[in-house]
């Protein structure tokens, strides 16, 4: 039986939520190629700087984004410490019961 703790419950709650949605797929798609700035990402997604800004603070909420000022401009960039986490706890899901860490 898998069972994680209720600060790693709730953190995979918001990853996966964060990740259920497929604006915020592409995104992190754009993002696996290096830093974006959100002009960059507008252009490349079509979408409009509203909408993309509340898809970029969900993700940067979640923790699997992190975002940088160069002046006047906003850059995004995947934080993969965050992203490896998520992809442990992930992985928990579909371990076998004798491969899981104890908790106490």
């Amino acid at each position: 039986m898998i069972r994680f703790s209720n600060t790693d419950r709730r953190r995979l709650a918001r990853c996966c939520h964060a990740l259920s949605d497929e604006t915020r797929l592409r995104i992190l798609e754009r993002l696996s190629a290096g830093e974006r700035c959100v002009c960059e990402l507008t252009a490349a997604l079509g979408a409009g700087q509203s909408r993309l800004s509340f898809h970029l603070k969900t993700l940067r909420d979640t923790g699997l984004v992190r975002d940088r000022r160069d002046g006047r401009w906003m850059y995004y960039a995947i934080d993969p410490e965050a992203v490896a986490e998520v992809g442990e706890l992930l992985g928990r899901v579909g371990a076998r019961p004798h491969q899981l860490p104890v908790l106490a």
